[in-house]
């Protein structure tokens, strides 16, 4: 069996990681190489001219009313059993090696939604055209690969590639890619001008005249995956953002009605497991690098930013008080996703002081490390400015993350929704329990007393509640029960969700 994966991004390729669908692009082909099936992967070419690769062929793509030429290269990239390509274009390398662009106010994925449009035009054309080889199978992930179905499905330009099975992967539902279909340059009209389409199935349900790319694909689709056997059933529920509950976006009854029609799959992601040899880091190891990393990205600006400033002199007061109370970590994006609960009222001050505040009867500290929506960083730099015991850094750093990994005691995240996450697999696997909220992938992964401790509620209030009870009663248990502590943290090491596994069920439930 041949499978083609196509998607925005891949960590087996430098500088294309942004968030977890680059784990799985990296490391799901492999596993699958190794059951026996061909896998091509095909990203767009970021700035990947210095590695080792050879051109396939050129493309010429017509795209917004112009003939474009793309060339296709394969990448060599050693300990890949899986082949890599890329598709080379202006239109993907202009952004200074960016995978993603913000767009300025209400023109939500406008160069996004172009880009990754053209990306679907070039692949359909390089099947087309046989320079990328026809599989049995194209697994699309996210809604930047939505066009490609698109254009199998209503082009006939590509009738002869009709019957190629479609499986579309939802990794966020809460990112569509919606855009108008007509009236802006970044439009679906505007890039596929002689188009015939069916608009019910591809129009967004709450603005009929937009094109949703999500939607598309999942209507379009022969399997639909959602990334987690929790997640499956939590998007085939509206929304409810004001009870704390995040389902399907909009797209429930689509989804609902794929359930239905047995097209709908929960497959749990997995982790890489390698056997570690190393030597356990020390705290030394930790702030040695949390201070290189804050200098590099001090010297980024002439003007001294607040939040670095506040996080150097948190880092010497750690240094100096070495306390052995427990070490809270944190490691993700900055977003409503992962810190809503976090960012809530509470006693005159936000959930978070709360917190760090019980923290401190244990002479614990927290280091949450993680950027993204620069309001939220204003907030946790505020709350840092606040709480002695809180180390706050806005960025991220690959070393820092592994370190925080190894050597925190307990890892929290309390996500409002997870459709599956990487970040707490990464830490059981070092052996760090998780608190997590009882949603998606987290539900999936994490049970309470087990292998860590978990909480839910349904109604906001109610969330922020029980995580305070959770918390309170995990550091209760850390400080007077070290046995029974230690009986979960071994579980947490020795949890296993390897992507061995998960091949198989892709195999078994989406392939065939």
């Amino acid at each position: 069996m041949h499978v083609l994966m196509v998607a925005a991004e891949n960590d087996a390729l430098p500088n294309a990681k942004v968030g977890g669908v680059a784990d799985v692009i990296r490391d799901c082909p492999n596993a699958l190489s190794n059951k026996g099936i061909f896998v091509d992967v095909i990203i767009p070419d970021y700035g990947f001219s210095q590695l080792d690769r050879e051109r396939l062929g050129t493309l010429n793509v017509a795209f917004a009313g112009h003939s474009h030429q793309v060339d296709v290269w394969q990448v060599h990239i050693a300990n890949s059993s899986s082949r890599q390509l890329v598709l080379s274009h202006h239109y993907f390398s202009q952004h200074n090696g960016n995978v993603y662009c913000n767009d300025e106010p209400g023109r939500p994925f406008a160069t996004d939604a172009t880009k990754f449009a053209f990306f679907g035009a070039a692949v359909c054309e390089g099947l087309l055209q046989g320079i990328i080889p026809c599989p049995d199978v194209i697994h699309l992930h996210d809604w930047h690969s939505a066009c490609v179905a698109l254009l199998l499905k209503f082009d006939k330009r590509y009738e002869a590639l009709l019957q190629t099975k479609l499986v579309f992967t939802v990794h966020n539902i809460a990112l569509q890619g919606i855009r108008p279909f007509k009236g802006d340059e970044s439009s679906l009209e505007a890039w596929f001008p002689s188009l015939g389409y069916d608009g019910h199935v591809i129009c967004d349900p709450r603005y009929p005249h937009c094109f949703n790319p999500m939607r598309s694909a999942i209507n379009l689709a022969d399997k639909v995956h959602l990334v987690s056997p929790s997640y499956a059933k939590e998007v085939v529920l509206p929304s409810e953002p004001d009870k704390g509950f995040f389902g399907g976006e909009g797209l429930e009854k689509d989804l609902q009605k794929a359930a239905d029609m047995d097209k709908v799959v929960g497959v749990l992601n997995g982790c890489e497991y390698t056997p570690n040899d190393e030597n356990p880091p020390s705290f030394e190891a930790l702030y040695n690098a949390i201070e290189t990393e804050l200098f590099i990205w001090l010297a980024k600006n002439k003007q001294l930013e607040s939040g670095y400033y506040i996080a150097h002199q948190r880092l010497l007061s750690f240094i100096k008080h070495d306390d052995k109370g427990p070490l809270l970590t944190s490691v993700g994006r900055l977003t409503d996703q992962k810190v809503l609960l976090l960012r809530q009222p509470y006693n005159n001050k936000l959930l978070v002081d709360e917190l760090c505040k019980e923290l401190s009867k244990f002479n614990g500290k927290i280091i949450i490390l993680g950027s993204g929506d620069s309001e939220l960083e204003d907030v946790f730099t505020q709350a840092m400015a606040r709480n002695t015991n809180l180390l706050f850094l806005k960025g991220y750093g690959q070393k820092i993350g592994e370190l925080l990994y190894q050597l925190g005691d307990l890892f929290l995240m309390p996500s409002s929704f997870e459709p599956c996450g990487i970040s707490q697999m990464l830490a059981m696997r070092a052996g760090q329990p998780c608190l997590v909220h009882q949603v998606g992938g987290l539900n999936d992964t994490v049970t309470h007393l087990e292998n860590g401790f978990c909480f839910d509620g349904n109604t906001l209030e109610l969330q922020c509640k029980n995580l305070l009870n959770c918390f309170i009663e995990t550091l209760t248990l850390y400080s007077k029960e070290p046995k029974k502590w230690q009986h979960i943290v071994n579980n947490a090491r020795n949890a296993r969700f390897t992507w061995d596994d998960v091949a198989q069920q892709y195999i078994e439930t989406m392939y065939k």
